[in-house]
């Protein structure tokens, strides 16, 4: 098994903090709603990479991989929402933001370049 995957160690590492995140929301700002909606989200990115992964075929692999960036672009929007209504600072986010956009670029160049080599 390929053990250096870069989208596989990049959407479990975002996983685990989000569940950070989820826990400081619900500890410390006592953020029931939009914390559920964001460890959802967040750790769903990884768990479809790992099942694109395991996919029996590429149009499997695709399927799921496309899931996970569906995801990801559901969890960059919880993000802002967090940041833009004040319930973290900008700085506490902004990282999670940038790890998010990456993984959202990472999973998109991958699904793009099956599109070209299936076309």
């Amino acid at each position: 098994m390929k053990t250096d995957n870069v989208i596989l160690d990049k959407s479990y590492a975002f996983a685990l903090r989000i569940i950070k995140l989820y826990q400081y929301l619900c500890n410390e700002k006592k953020e029931y709603v939009l914390s559920k909606q964001i460890l959802r989200s967040g750790t769903s990115i990884g768990a479809n990479v790992e099942e694109a992964i395991g996919g029996q075929s590429e149009k499997d692999f695709k399927a799921k991989l496309s899931i996970a960036y569906k995801e990801a672009r559901e969890t960059h929007y919880w993000l802002r929402l967090i940041r833009d209504s004040e319930i973290l600072s900008e700085k506490e986010v902004e990282s999670l933001i940038t790890d998010c956009d990456e993984i959202l670029k990472i999973s998109g160049s991958i699904i793009k370049t099956m599109k070209i080599r299936n076309s």
